[in-house]
């Protein structure tokens, strides 16, 4: 708890040494292990967010917090088929995570499931998260319905069905 507070604070220097001695003390403490990742992460240290978020997933294995860490550091590596996989497990573990899904939605544009990343995509908008405008614009390459593919993120469907939703 220590080490955590610390980070809260903006002592990262001092948290990262709290939470190293913790897991040196308990190695099974997965909340430290999430921590150090998530340090390790902000320090672009990505590599050392993966393996501290392995052992969080050591620790527990069904960890959103741990899987969630660890796409993200297989995102800044630019291994998007791992990253993929992270955010695959963690949309099984909770559907409704708007970040979820939208991660998972960026890692299969970048594995080439396009039609698929935007399936995700829009979820993740109906779920409340804010894409990347860039992302939103590589869109515009497989739109088959003819419409603005923002209007189809911001809405969630195409206008025409869109429209059979308001009058419901």
């Amino acid at each position: 708890k220590l080490g955590t507070a610390l980070i809260q604070t903006g002592f990262l220097s001092r948290g990262e040494k709290a939470l190293l001695r913790c897991v040196e003390l308990d190695s099974k403490k997965a909340e430290a292990w999430v921590n150090l990742g998530g340090i390790r992460l902000s320090r672009l240290d990505f590599k050392g967010c993966i393996e501290a978020n392995e052992r969080a997933l050591e620790c527990v294995p069904n960890s959103e917090v741990a899987l969630h860490n660890k796409g993200l550091g297989h995102l800044y590596l630019g291994e998007a088929e791992e990253m993929t996989e992270c955010f695959k497990q963690v949309v099984e573990l909770a559907p409704e995570s708007a970040a979820g899904n939208y991660f998972l939605g960026v890692g299969l544009f970048a594995v080439g499931e396009k039609r698929s990343a935007r399936e995700l995509l829009k979820k993740a908008v109906a779920l409340g998260y804010s894409p990347d405008p860039k992302l939103v614009k590589e869109l515009e390459h497989i739109d088959d319905t003819g419409a603005d593919p923002v209007t189809i993120l911001e809405l969630g469907s195409a206008p025409e069905k869109q429209t059979d939703k308001v009058t419901e």
